[in-house]
């Protein structure tokens, strides 16, 4: 493999029900300042059916082009047709690195064009990088159960390629003066040609839990002691209007549901304001909640790691502090409503 004929970063731009998953504008951002310390072109690939109108609004969040698969037989994501669109469409432009958002079809995808094309994945990436002369792709992410951080490289094979998760970067403020170049591409594809067929599509009834979404997130760990314990923290969210997130132990512990857990296994969040009651601090939860606005720890430890990451901590037993603070909103509120 020549890897002096690969040139480019590419992002693979995720349309979801006629919109573009923001997890792909704010993979633009990072790979604008990847290409510009490169010298070389940030591309989007968008597939699907009826996708073409949506084209150009990427150029705004820093791609100077993009690759188009407008087709119907992209109406429904299949890993059979998608892939080979990615596959065809990179042999022939041959780019440098490719990011996909880690989503579920951003992982599918991504690991089936990374097994045909014999090449790495770096799965979960939580920091991405370019060396500026090599064009080696920096990418990194908690390993052994969170206790490291782990930068992987593809040295030997091209294109180089990622997933990140949703909230692990930042969109770039969309400059409407930029433009780029929209490149339609044609594939040779059939229904024939795929052996799976989608039959009917059914949406979850059960209403999720946003923790992407919140702005208050109230999260409790191991330091709880039990599911009882853990009580506490619905109890608080449920006083302020906040959203309940846990650890990764407690939810191993069952205390609560997956669907609540924080960190490289769980959901990337960025509230403006993030309690951590009873969480040690690892990395694998602190890579989940960084980028909150303002993070507020409560442990019994003076020596847990996430005093070392937290706006305000306090050192003390979280079943007589929380109630302490429940009084306090309490009061504020009723100073509100006595105001009117």
């Amino acid at each position: 493999m020549n890897l002096d004929e690969y040139r480019g970063i590419w992002v693979y731009v995720e349309v979801r029900d006629g919109q573009i998953a923001p997890v792909s504008l704010e993979l633009l951002g990072a790979g604008r300042q990847m290409a510009d310390k490169r010298g070389v072109p940030l591309a989007g690939l968008m597939i699907g059916e009826g996708v073409l109108p949506l084209a150009e609004s990427i150029f705004p969040y820093g791609a100077d082009q993009i690759y188009v698969y407008d087709n119907r037989i992209f109406n429904d994501y299949r890993t059979e047709s998608y892939m080979r669109a990615v596959i065809e469409c990179a042999l022939k432009h041959k780019p440098e690195i490719i990011l996909y958002g880690a989503t579920s079809t951003g992982k599918d995808l991504a690991s089936a064009v990374a097994t045909d094309l014999e090449t790495g994945l770096t799965a979960d990436t939580t920091m991405l990088d370019v060396n500026a002369e090599t064009g080696l792709l920096e990418a990194s992410r908690p390993a052994f159960g969170g206790n490291i951080m782990a930068t992987i490289l593809c040295k030997k094979h091209r294109p180089q390629m990622a997933t990140v998760r949703p909230k692990v970067m930042k969109a770039l403020e969309p400059d409407q003066s930029r433009t780029g170049e929209v490149i339609e591409e044609q594939i040779s594809l059939s229904e024939e040609d795929i052996r799976t067929k989608v039959l009917k599509i059914v949406r979850e009834t059960k209403e999720k839990v946003r923790l992407d979404e919140a702005d208050v997130i109230i999260a409790g760990g191991k330091g709880l002691g039990s599911k009882e314990g853990f009580s506490l923290i619905h109890r608080f969210a449920a006083k302020i209007g906040a959203t309940v997130g846990a650890s990764r132990d407690a939810v191993e512990a069952g205390w609560i549901e997956h669907e609540h857990q924080v960190g490289q296994t769980g959901v990337t969040v960025t509230p403006k304001v993030y309690f951590a009651i009873g969480i040690s601090g690892a990395i694998q939860h602190l890579v989940g909640m960084r980028n909150s606005g303002l993070i507020i720890a409560i442990n019994k430890d003076p020596d847990a790691l996430i005093f070392q990451s937290c706006h305000y901590g306090i050192v003390g037993d979280a079943f007589e502090i929380i109630p302490m603070l429940m009084e306090a909103f309490q009061v504020e509120a009723d100073k509100e409503v006595s105001y009117g």
